[in-house]
């Protein structure tokens, strides 16, 4: 299961039926859990905290030292959920004093050479393409798809069942359910036909796009928005998302729609 050309600290603790591949170094203080491969010439570093079944490609370097000038070498972590895939010379940096970690979820695909930065936090489903770069503090929430080459600003928040059309410059917040496009990033309608592979109904997809035609196709602030919202359209679990999403924004979220 381990190669013998593969270093693994003998502080490091591997589960059952754990595959390591060639000239890959695993450091002290890793954990990983049964089922999970690791490919050739990867490096975990300390405070990696790897799940079940997951696949790691190539090159990947998971739980650096985060690339952030204000850490003093406090220890934290990686956290990555079960059944995920890291794929080749993808980089993941360990938390810092704010959150202490850096979580993606279970069940996420990461193409290769995507970079998420220290103090990120990725939900469940999550598919980040090829060679995006995600800075500092991002929050994605699940089953978002992110477009290959887009690059994430610090502190934004993209919610769930989003979708980022790539080469995007990623500066605001991206609502939940929504396709982001444009440059500048915009409001490119609902995300249709993720919500429909997802189980959503006609119906629910309906009400996600009524509460848009107020936030992003009638000409009102958001504020104005919001209140026409819950006025006028019945109280839904998509509906409060948006909401709260929306409420909760500190960065601000994307522009309406471009003609």
């Amino acid at each position: 299961m381990i190669s013998s050309m593969a270093h693994v600290d003998p502080k490091a603790q591997l589960g059952k039926n754990v595959h390591v591949d060639p000239f890959t170094m695993i450091h002290e203080n890793v954990i990983i859990e049964e089922g999970t491969w690791i490919g050739p010439n990867v490096t975990i570093f300390p405070g990696a905290r790897i799940g079940k079944n997951c696949k790691i490609f190539p090159g990947a370097v998971i739980a650096g030292i985060p690339q952030d000038l204000k850490f003093q070498g406090e220890e934290s972590t990686v956290i990555i959920g079960d059944n995920t895939t890291i794929r080749e010379c993808v980089t993941i940096s360990r938390g810092t004093v704010d959150k202490q970690t850096t979580v993606i979820g279970s069940n996420c695909l990461l193409m290769a050479y995507v970079h998420v930065a220290h103090d990120c936090v990725l939900g469940s489903h999550v598919i980040i393409a090829n060679s995006v770069q995600i800075a500092g503090h991002v929050s994605i929430d699940d089953w978002a798809i992110i477009g290959g080459s887009s690059a994430i600003h610090q502190f934004v928040k993209i919610g769930m069942h989003s979708m980022v059309s790539g080469g995007s410059l990623v500066r605001k917040d991206v609502p939940p359910f929504t396709k982001a496009a444009r440059e500048p990033l915009s409001y490119a309608g609902v995300n249709s036909l993720g919500l429909r592979r997802r189980g959503f109904s006609s119906e629910s997809i309906g009400h996600i796009q009524e509460v848009y035609r107020y936030l992003f196709l009638n000409s009102m602030n958001n504020s104005r928005a919001l209140e026409e919202i819950e006025i006028n359209l019945p109280a839904t679990k998509e509906r409060d998302e948006i909401l709260n999403f929306i409420r909760s924004s500190e960065r601000g979220v994307m522009k309406g729609y471009i003609n």
